[in-house]
């Protein structure tokens, strides 16, 4: 009996134990039966894939790249959706034209959506090499008509190129020179770029305007403008400048770069030649410029950026003088001390005198320190080895003073007047800005024998 009631208790609990068994047993077989990439889809295995992309329908571009980064098979499902006509309607926006609403509110949105679409496609595509990347990529982009080179007909009113900027800015941020190199590589490839500037760099300017607008276009909206670090910028511009000799980087430069016409966008070749200009025209060019030389990058010498503005002054002739002056102050003290000291030592004593005038008369008309242009000249004398060669400079100074006056009266004297009366307004600027140019150099004397 003791053995029976002891057989009845330990039976119940092995039938137990026995059902639970066959619990686990089921659900370890059902286990195996799937295919084991989709035990990592975790909760999402029990759905079919119809309802996986129906759900991320729903979710943000954010959202779909966190998912991302679940699993290679969740990320493999997410390509695999980007991919259907579908997922590719509802990522790539194309209302790249659409101006319901309000400018910046519109710019900002699309803008951010295809910065958070960059970071999808770089967690989607980070096991695979750079060049498989780039290939997948500019397959699901070439249905993208406006990121083309010439794919958009009002490229002036699009925002296509914008997008693709800010879409590449995402893609490549944190990649290293190699991968970046092989980027560029990649678009010069895809878009036939170096053969386009070349056909620019060597046709008469503005010969090809349609075309100098496209690059222009391409450089700035997709290479250059998106980047917060400067050194990421300096590192683009480089890429596009530096397969050039030195005659045609200041030639793109200007294209990239220099001032445009407000109805069409094209670039304006003879403004710095036809008369002076304002900051604006020069704004771009002075960033570029201080871009190259404050990044300090081992590609570019402080000689190549002396080299590289001399250049830029004769394009596509001569300028004048004073937009040459106020490119120099633009550009900071750095270079504008560089540009002089290199004048100072190759003994242009006379053609320096003439840039410390027109300095002035810079200063003068856009209400810059004039003690500024003084101190720049204090600081070129020291530069000259001999107090006789001091000397002769300052010499030099006051009579270019003299000259580049009497040249200027000379030329309202002989009827040679604008209708607004530039040329008379000039002088005036002129003769003001001698006048308070050496109020500061007594000054300047004076405190220094003072103290």
């Amino acid at each position: 009996m003791t053995s029976k009631i002891n057989n009845n208790f330990t039976l119940i609990p092995n039938e137990k134990y026995k059902r639970s068994n066959r619990r686990s047993t089921y659900t370890s077989n059902t286990a195996n039966s799937d295919s084991q990439p989709l035990s990592t889809l975790g909760h999402f295995k029990a759905l079919p894939l119809e309802i996986f992309q129906i759900i991320l329908r729903y979710l943000s571009v954010k959202d779909v790249s966190m998912l991302s980064m679940v699993s290679k098979t969740v990320s493999q499902h997410i390509i695999n959706y980007i991919s259907t006509s579908s997922g590719s309607k509802r990522l790539l926006l194309q209302d790249f034209h659409n101006l319901e609403l309000p400018g910046k509110k519109k710019d900002s949105a699309i803008l951010e959506h295809y910065r958070s679409l960059g970071l999808l496609f770089k967690r989607c595509t980070l096991l695979l090499p750079t060049k498989e990347r780039l290939k997948y990529i500019h397959k699901m982009l070439s249905e993208v008509s406006c990121f083309k080179f010439n794919g958009c007909p009002a490229p002036m009113q699009c925002l296509g190129l914008p997008c693709y900027g800010m879409f590449l800015q995402s893609l490549t941020a944190g990649w290293d020179e190699l991968e970046c190199h092989r980027v560029y590589n990649f678009l010069c490839e895809l878009t036939n770029l170096s053969r386009k500037m070349q056909t620019v760099v060597y046709s008469k300017p503005g010969s090809v305007h349609k075309l100098e607008l496209r690059i222009r276009l391409f450089c700035r909206n997709v290479l250059l403008d998106h980047w917060t670090h400067q050194s990421d910028s300096a590192f683009w511009l480089t890429r596009i400048l530096k397969p050039w000799p030195m005659v045609n980087q200041a030639r793109l430069l200007y294209i990239i770069f220099g001032p445009t016409s407000p109805q069409d966008g094209q670039v304006v070749w003879q403004k710095m030649i036809e008369g002076p200009t304002d900051e604006s025209s020069l704004k771009g060019l002075a960033d570029a410029i201080k871009l190259l030389y404050d990044t300090g990058t081992k590609e570019w010498t402080a000689d190549d950026i002396i080299s590289l503005v001399e250049e830029l002054s004769v394009v596509p002739r001569e300028w004048l003088l004073e937009n040459n002056a106020h490119l120099l102050i633009l550009s900071g003290n750095n270079i504008c001390f560089t540009f002089m000291a290199s004048k100072a030592v190759n003994g242009q004593a006379f053609e320096l005198a003439r840039l410390i005038v027109f300095l002035a008369l810079v200063c003068e008309k856009e209400l810059y320190c004039m003690d500024w242009a003084v101190k720049m000249m204090q600081k070129v004398c020291k530069v000259f080895s001999t107090p006789v060669e001091r000397n002769n400079f300052l010499q030099n100074v006051a009579n270019a003073f003299a000259c580049v006056t009497m040249e200027m009266l000379q030329s309202i004297m002989s009827g040679d007047r604008d209708e607004d009366d530039r040329s008379f307004l000039n002088l005036f600027y002129l003769v003001h800005a001698q006048a308070n140019f050496h109020k500061e150099v007594l000054y300047l004397t004076i405190n220094t024998v003072s103290s």
